[in-house]
């Protein structure tokens, strides 16, 4: 078994930026799971209160003018309604509005994945963020899908600070981890990987395979663009054939993974349709490739979910496989009831069990045939 820290705070709850009123049900649900699971309990699990990011540590990151505009909507969002906060990404109707308070709630996010990072360098060398984190939309100027601050590239910088040579970011989320990607796309040290869904009208549009890194970074940029309905089969070979060979290649001092629970076949947001068993073959396979390159540093951000029945369920996985010690199978009583309440459904026994698959046996055998085809463009790309 292994130590992991976890940073977490009640105060992270707050982060909420658009009008989704079950994001912190989804959350709270989330948290409860791996509470009632006793996992949290465990010896090796040590959970940390962590400090809100500061400007400066935010500016290493973000322009300044971009972070004094969310201070300014932070404690007036009705400033938002002004035709400059269109150009930092506040377009009231659209995905990312100004809240009160956005500023403080995304601070605490990177705060937390700061505590992250610098428990992974300095020891014990893994640690685990559960949501709300993931922010990998937010770009250097600019707010994007749900996301204020790029807590993942905050937590990139500040390994590269602390004195990673090289830092290796891998993003399997649904959605193509756009932020990070452009935030370092000519930086030689970070390698970015992503595998996502990319299919016309699935957000952000990015993501292609020609997307390599520009200047000294050309090359340190990886995408692996999946299409709807790909399952298993591409999804694990994006891992075996181009993660490992890539980040192997690479030869990092640190990985830094953001385990989207959205590439679940029950999430309602996306069309992944990838099962759980894969999933944990996935987290296993990250924790084993961490050992492999880079002496077991592993810094993982829980990332996106849009199923409250089964985001507890992802995060007790992702836990399991980053302490060795599995996540146990049968479900607590208590959060079955809890869950039955809020969500009007009856909750899954084990937290292992699966739903059936929605995508038709036709329409799997041409996506995993597409997915395959995109996998095998990707690895051509692997930078030696």
């Amino acid at each position: 078994m292994a130590e992991v820290v976890v940073p977490w705070s009640p105060r992270l709850q707050a982060y909420n930026p658009s009008e989704d009123a079950q994001r912190p049900l989804r959350r709270g649900l989330a948290w409860d799971l791996l509470v009632h699971s006793g996992m949290l309990d465990r010896p090796e699990i040590i959970t940390v209160d962590p400090p809100s990011a500061t400007a400066a540590q935010l500016e290493r990151v973000h322009a300044g003018a971009y972070i004094k505009a969310v201070q300014r909507y932070s404690a007036d969002p009705q400033r938002s309604m002004e035709w400059e906060a269109g150009q930092w990404g506040f377009v009231p109707g659209m995905d990312t509005v100004a809240r009160l308070g956005m500023h403080e709630a995304a601070s605490d996010v990177c705060g937390a994945a700061i505590t992250g990072a610098r428990a992974v360098w300095h020891g014990p060398g893994r640690a685990f963020c559960p949501a709300p984190a993931g922010l990998h939309h937010a770009m250097a100027n600019r707010a994007s899908g749900f996301c204020i601050y790029n807590d993942c590239a905050v937590a990139v910088r500040e390994l590269l600070d602390l004195g990673a040579r090289r830092v290796a970011y891998i993003d399997i989320d649904a959605h193509h981890g756009d932020g990070v990607q452009w935030i370092f796309y000519s930086d030689p040290r970070v390698l970015t990987i992503s595998v996502h869904e990319f299919a016309y009208g699935f957000f952000p549009g990015t993501g292609g395979i020609e997307e390599t890194g520009s200047g000294e970074g050309e090359g340190a940029s990886l995408n692996v663009p999946l299409p709807p309905f790909a399952g298993d089969i591409p999804y694990l070979a994006a891992f075996e054939r181009v993660i490992v060979p890539a980040v192997t290649a690479f030869h990092p001092d640190v990985l830094v993974v953001h385990l989207g629970a959205d590439v679940h076949h029950a999430d309602p947001l996306a069309h992944l349709q990838v099962t759980i068993p894969a999933l944990e073959e996935i987290y296993t396979g990250l924790v084993d490739l961490a050992e492999r390159t880079s002496d077991g540093r592993l810094l993982a951000i829980a990332g996106g979910g849009y199923n409250p029945m089964t985001l507890g369920s992802l995060w007790a996985l992702q836990l399991g496989a980053l302490s060795g010690n599995p996540a146990p199978g049968a479900l607590p009583d208590h959060w079955r009831s809890a869950a039955r309440t809020a969500l009007g459904a009856e909750p899954p026994l084990d937290l292992r069990e699966e739903t059936s698959i929605s995508a038709d046996p036709e329409r799997r055998v041409v996506a995993d045939q597409e997915g395959l085809e995109r996998v095998a463009d990707a690895a051509a790309r692997i930078r030696r």
